[in-house]
């Protein structure tokens, strides 16, 4: 936040601040410091109310707005860790489905545990029905 506001980059500035009372609001709610864990979950919140944001955005013919928005969530996801990859997604799939899960709520059981934070839950879904399709 320091560099932005030295750098006078406002909309970076106003990102990060708005980043650091999301983490202060958390610790509020959750009345003690935030771990590592807590804060990749604010983050990955502020990402995902920033990506509904540009699909409101994009459908109302918005798209000054959505890049806006887009641009923010680029800034922020370089401080989470690294995707999964599909491969390993549908490895872990096969494996609980092998290990006698038969519906969708038992194999996302098993397999988003794995994945917590490392995926997006709308993947694993599609790969999940995927696999009990097929």
């Amino acid at each position: 936040m320091t560099a932005a506001r030295k750098s006078r980059a406002g909309d970076r500035t106003l990102l990060y601040s708005t980043l650091l009372s999301d983490f202060g609001n958390a610790e509020i709610h959750l009345g003690h410091a935030l771990g590592d864990a807590e804060q990749l979950d604010v983050v990955r919140k502020a990402i995902k109310r920033r990506q509904e944001s540009v699909d409101a955005y994009t459908k109302a013919a918005r798209m000054d707005l959505a890049d806006k928005e887009a641009a923010e969530i680029t800034e922020l996801s370089q401080y989470l860790p690294p995707a999964v990859d599909e491969s390993e997604i549908r490895a872990a799939v096969k494996a609980a489905i092998a290990a006698g899960a038969t519906d969708l709520g038992k194999v996302m059981g098993a397999v988003m545990p794995q994945f917590k934070g490392r995926a997006d839950g709308k993947i694993v879904t599609a790969i999940v029905r995927e696999s009990l399709a097929g």
